[in-house]
């Protein structure tokens, strides 16, 4: 195992004989220490991020409808068309939060919402349009490959037709929400009427070709195995081998409150260990994210330690995670301090990475 891990740490290319493989990853999970493997994720993490640097971006999740024909079973926030609070948000509404957003120097938009098949792709193509042409300096990173699929299908358009038509309209960069596990027995215990895996992975892969970057997540604790976890960060790393242009990868904890699936969520521990598997497996990613949002301040501090370099999005408006009674707040100045108190420098960043901001102590 050490010299398996040493190989890691020194950057082998992929498909090299030194990585990791599944096996080695499966083992870790199940049976390894915690803080051993949290030290190998630190090293590789620094090895990456030399500079002691941990990164955040101002943004604001949109979320444009619950209204959503998936109904998935872990999910508290989606809503039959017919409920009394379902909802889809105006132009005006969505521009007013946009705005928002610029005013309290934000430059990522994140628009995700449920699965509505009566908005089809000249209602994102309208408001793409708009939405660039108002706010030219805001990185519109929105729809899951889920939407995506939906729209299309709703459209009568092929997936790859409506990536280019979104691009086109405005979209810049897809996050990769409705990951959940990349497994299909999981998706069709938790979420049987949403895309399989491979129609996800298509989708990120015809958005690299179109040169829109991405990011890949994971939601775990639900239902899935430590098989399937290891499975997942596999298939993520292969699809980043075949041309893949994930800039993050950002795993987070099923949030049991409120939804139809019920049940517990992950330990803290659990978080920890796959956090840093994530980083160790992901030797061709460069980023990274702990998930504050479902796991709070004190836990992304500590994920700083177990092979995190980012802590995502302020996050000025977020319902979803929210709707499941998890709705830790934080602003750019706590996120600073947040950062500074674990001992790194803070810095703003854009959607892709790029430094705004050093904020020196």
């Amino acid at each position: 195992m050490t010299e398996v891990m040493a190989d890691v740490r020194q950057g082998h290319p992929p498909n090299a004989p030194g990585r990791i493989g599944r096996e080695e990853a499966l083992r870790f999970l199940e049976t390894g220490e915690l803080l051993s493997i949290g030290r190998m994720a630190d090293r590789i993490r620094r090895r990456f991020h030399p500079d002691n640097r941990v990164t955040f971006v101002v943004d604001r999740n949109v979320n444009y409808t619950n209204i959503c024909d998936s109904k998935c079973s872990f999910c508290a926030f989606y809503r039959d068309k017919g409920a009394t609070d379902a909802y889809v948000l105006s132009p005006d509404e969505i521009f007013n939060k946009i705005a928002e957003l610029v005013e309290q120097g934000g430059t990522q938009l994140l628009m995700q919402g449920g699965l509505n098949p009566e908005l089809k792709i000249d209602f994102f193509e309208g408001l793409f349009r708009e939405i660039k042409k108002r706010f030219p300096a805001i990185q519109n990173h929105s729809l899951s490959p889920a939407e995506i699929v939906s729209i299309a299908e709703c459209s009568g358009l092929g997936t790859d037709e409506t990536v280019v038509r979104l691009k086109a309209a405005g979209l810049d960069s897809i996050p990769g929400g409705g990951a959940e596990i990349l497994v299909d027995e999981v998706r069709g215990s938790i979420a049987p009427n949403k895309i399989g895996w491979r129609r996800w992975a298509d989708v990120m892969l015809t958005a690299a070709r179109l040169g829109m970057p991405t990011t890949a997540t994971m939601m775990f604790g639900s239902r899935e195995k430590p098989a399937d976890i290891v499975e997942h960060l596999f298939r993520v790393r292969e699809l980043q081998d075949d041309g893949g242009s994930f800039t993050a990868f950002i795993p987070w904890t099923y949030q049991p409150g409120n939804t139809e699936l019920g049940g517990t969520t992950a330990t803290g521990v659990e978080y920890l260990k796959v956090l840093a598997l994530s980083r160790i497996v992901l030797d061709n990613i460069p980023n990274i994210q702990a998930s504050w949002v479902t796991q709070g301040a004190k836990m992304a501090q500590v994920a700083l330690f177990f092979g995190a370099n980012d802590l995502g999005g302020t996050m000025l408006e977020e319902n979803v995670v929210a709707a499941a009674g998890c709705s830790f707040r934080m602003s750019r100045e706590e996120m600073i301090a947040l950062i500074r108190g674990a001992g790194f420098r803070a810095a703003q960043r854009t959607t892709t990475y790029h430094i705004i901001r050093e904020f020196l102590a």
